[in-house]
């Protein structure tokens, strides 16, 4: 029995119009560590939310920019909730986002290079700035199509419609009630640690510190030399990158006092398809040591997006700083 009530209004809460999902399945796609997200409608645009055992998450949001037509209607009881609260209480629902990303393709919204959406560590050559227009793509062979998505009310499935070349495909995905809407808190008013560079620096770093098989990264930023460091320990060695302070390398750099976090390197991987699509990235750490990387990813018609990942760092005891790096000093 759904938790939801019907809305009084035949119009739906939400629908809009692509005439292009490429540049939706992009964004998405580099949230798809988790089987579900949650989403989260509002007149600026379609929020998504996946989340990994609260100590990751990754937020992608679609602006209304990126799409042809966007409509938006707040049933009463929205409304009512918004005019009691200084937080706006807006429509929220999951959805399986295997079943989005699968359904795009299915539909033909996206390219063969984005066919089945495969993860892998090494394929940057092929997929770096993705977005850039492809002479096979069905716009270049003008076999442009429509989209349509929708959200009727409150408990009802997520809609989308598919119009191309006089065939029109639909398809209804099941939505869930929310089981939370918090972020993970990040303090900017505390922020220790601000650094924007080249988003491809950072995906040629971790790349280079996986190949020691490690399981946790050091992150540490210097107000002086060596400004920005990156540093692992593993069982085939050790290895670190340093980023010095310059307009080639660190676009903006901002460290008041030394700040050094430890944080699970898979974890940190998961970011990798927003690195690669990414033209910059912005590099925040707060007094409690939650890390935020924010992508600004550039796409064709629709200005910039942002995706934001957190992390929470991990806890670090002596005894692990002895058990890492005591096997090294032995060898030597």
């Amino acid at each position: 029995m759904s938790a939801f009530r019907e809305t009084s209004n035949d119009a739906p809460i939400f629908k809009s119009v692509s005439s292009s999902t490429k540049q939706l399945f992009q964004l998405l796609n580099c949230i798809r560590f988790a089987p579900k997200v949650h989403v989260q409608i509002s007149e600026e645009g379609l929020r998504f939310a996946a989340d990994e055992a609260r100590v990751m998450q990754g937020i992608v949001f679609l602006d209304k920019t990126l799409f042809t037509t966007f409509f938006c209607n707040m049933p009463e009881f929205y409304l009512e909730n918004d005019l009691q609260s200084s937080n706006p209480d807006l429509p929220t629902f999951q959805i399986s986002l295997p079943a989005l990303l699968e359904t795009l393709q299915i539909l033909g919204t996206t390219d063969h290079s984005f066919s089945r959406y495969s993860k892998s560590d090494h394929e940057y050559d092929a997929n770096i700035r993705s977005g850039r227009t492809n002479a096979f793509s069905n716009q270049a062979l003008g076999m442009n199509g429509v989209c349509r998505l929708s959200y009727q009310s409150p408990g009802s499935p997520l809609s989308i419609i598919l119009e191309e070349s006089n065939v029109t495909t639909t398809c209804h995905l099941t939505t869930y009630q929310a089981e939370y809407s918090e972020e993970i808190p990040f303090d900017r008013d505390s922020m220790q640690v601000k650094i924007i560079m080249q988003a491809r620096w950072l995906f040629d770093a971790l790349s280079e510190l996986s190949t020691i098989s490690s399981s946790r990264i050091d992150v540490t930023a210097y107000p002086t030399s060596p400004y920005f460091s990156l540093s692992a320990v593993g069982p085939l060695g050790s290895a670190g990158v340093d980023f010095y302070y310059g307009k080639d390398l660190l676009e903006t750099f901002a460290v008041a006092n030394k700040w050094t976090q430890c944080y699970k390197i898979d974890l940190l991987k998961t970011s990798i398809e927003a690195m690669k699509l990414a033209s910059k990235v912005s590099i925040r750490g707060d007094e409690q040591g939650v890390l935020s990387l924010q992508f600004m990813v550039e796409v064709e018609g629709g200005g910039k997006n942002f995706i934001d990942f957190r992390f929470i760092p991990l806890i670090r005891s002596e005894e692990d700083d002895q058990t890492e790096y005591g096997s090294s000093d032995r060898e030597l």
